[in-house]
C-alpha cells in the first residue's frame, strides 16, 4: 500500500507542472522547467560564440588566407620550386620579375637556386635583359638557364659571367644558341672553359646568325679554341663584337683563328688582349687585316708580339684604333 501510495503522488506531481513546464530531450526523455532553461542558456551561448566567429573572420586575416594571398602574388610557380628544391627564395625576383632588366648579380644562387629561377622565367614576357653574374651555378645551373633560353623567347641580354659553368655548361649553352633566335648579347666571361668547350661553341656559332655580342674573356681556351673559333668566324654571319681576351690562344691555334678574321664580314670589335700570340699568330693577323675591310677596333695588347710581326697595315683599312704591345703603341687610322 505505501509502494502505490508513493507512485500515485509521483503521477501526480507530473501532471500538477502540466505540458508548459515539460520537454522532451533529444534522447526522448521529459525535462522539467529547470532543465530546460540552463539548455536554453547553453544554446544562447553558442549562438553568441558563433557570431564571434564570424566577427573574428571578418576582421582578421587567418594564414589560409595569407598563403592564398601569397599565391596570387606569385603565379609563376617560384615559390613552389624554391620549396621542392629547398632553397631560399630570391625575392629580388619578385619584386623586378614585371621590369625589363632582372639584375642579380652576387646572390649566392648555387645550381640548385639558379633552377628555381628559371622555372617563372620560362614563361616571364617582361624581362628583356638578365644579369646572373657571379652566383656559383656550375654546369648544373648553366644548363637550367639554357634550357629556359629555349623556351623564353622576349630574353635579348644574359650575363652569366663568373659562375664556373665548365665545360658542361658550355655544351648547354651551345645546345641553346642552336635553337634561340632572340638572345643578341651573350656574356660568358670568367666560366673556366676549355678547348672542348669550344667544340661545342664553334659549330652553334656556325648555326646561329643572331646573337651579335660574346663575351669568352678570361677563360683557359687554348691552342685547340682558336683552331675551332676561327673555322666558325670563318662562315658565321652574325657576330659584331667578340672577345677573347685572357686566354692561351697561340701558336697554330692563333694563325687559324687570324685566317678565320680575315674572312669574316661582319665582326666590328675583336679582342685578342694577353694571348701571346707568337710569332705564326702574329704574322697570319697581319695578312688577315689585310684583307678584311670591315674590322673597326682590333685589341693586340699585351699578346708578347712585336708589332712590325704585325705586318703593314694597309691604307684602306677602315678600323679605327689597334692597341699593341710591348711598346703600348697606339695606332689610328680613320676610313677615307
Amino acid at each position: 500500500m505505501l509502494q502505490l501510495g508513493e507512485e500515485r503522488m509521483s503521477q501526480t506531481e507530473v501532471d500538477v507542472r502540466g505540458p508548459k513546464d515539460q520537454r522532451s530531450s533529444p534522447c526522448g526523455n521529459l525535462l522539467d522547467r529547470g532543465e530546460r532553461e540552463v539548455e536554453e542558456e547553453e544554446d544562447q551561448e553558442e549562438e553568441l560564440g558563433g557570431e564571434d566567429c564570424v566577427i573574428l573572420n571578418e576582421d582578421y586575416d587567418t594564414d589560409l588566407e595569407l598563403g592564398d594571398q601569397e599565391e596570387a602574388y606569385d603565379p609563376t610557380g617560384y615559390m613552389e620550386a624554391c620549396e621542392a628544391l629547398q632553397v631560399v627564395p630570391a625575392y629580388n625576383f619578385l619584386r623586378n620579375m614585371h621590369n625589363s632588366e632582372l639584375s642579380m648579380m652576387h646572390r649566392c644562387l648555387g645550381p640548385q637556386g639558379t633552377k628555381a629561377l628559371a622555372v617563372p622565367l620560362v614563361t616571364n614576357t617582361s624581362i628583356l635583359r638578365l644579369n646572373l653574374r657571379d652566383n656559383w651555378m656550375e654546369g648544373m645551373g648553366g644548363a637550367a638557364i639554357a634550357e629556359m633560353l629555349k623556351e623564353n623567347c622576349y630574353i635579348t641580354e644574359v650575363d652569366l659571367s663568373d659562375n664556373s659553368l665548365g665545360d658542361h655548361g658550355a655544351g648547354a649553352i651551345a645546345s641553346m644558341l642552336k635553337e634561340n633566335s632572340t638572345l643578341l648579347n651573350l656574356n660568358l666571361s670568367g666560366n673556366h672553359f676549355t678547348d672542348r668547350s669550344v667544340e661545342h661553341l664553334g659549330p652553334a656559332l656556325i648555326t646561329n646568325s643572331r646573337l651579335q655580342q660574346l663575351d669568352l674573356s678570361h677563360n683557359a681556351l687554348g691552342e685547340q679554341a682558336g683552331q675551332s673559333m676561327g673555322q666558325a668566324l670563318s662562315e658565321n654571319t652574325g657576330l659584331r663584337s667578340l672577345n677573347l681576351a685572357w686566354n692561351c690562344i697561340r701558336g697554330r691555334g692563333a694563325a687559324i683563328l687570324a685566317n678565320g678574321l680575315g674572312g669574316n664580314i661582319c665582326l666590328r670589335t675583336v679582342d685578342l688582349s694577353f694571348n701571346g700570340l707568337g710569332k705564326e699568330g702574329a704574322s697570319a693577323l697581319g695578312k688577315a687585316l689585310k684583307e678584311n675591310i670591315v674590322l673597326e677596333e682590333l685589341n693586340v695588347r699585351w699578346v708578347g708580339t712585336p708589332s712590325r710581326m704585325l705586318g703593314a697595315l694597309p691604307s684602306s683599312s677602315l678600323y679605327k684604333k689597334t692597341q699593341i704591345q710591348p711598346w703600348k703603341q697606339y695606332t689610328s687610322r680613320t676610313s677615307r
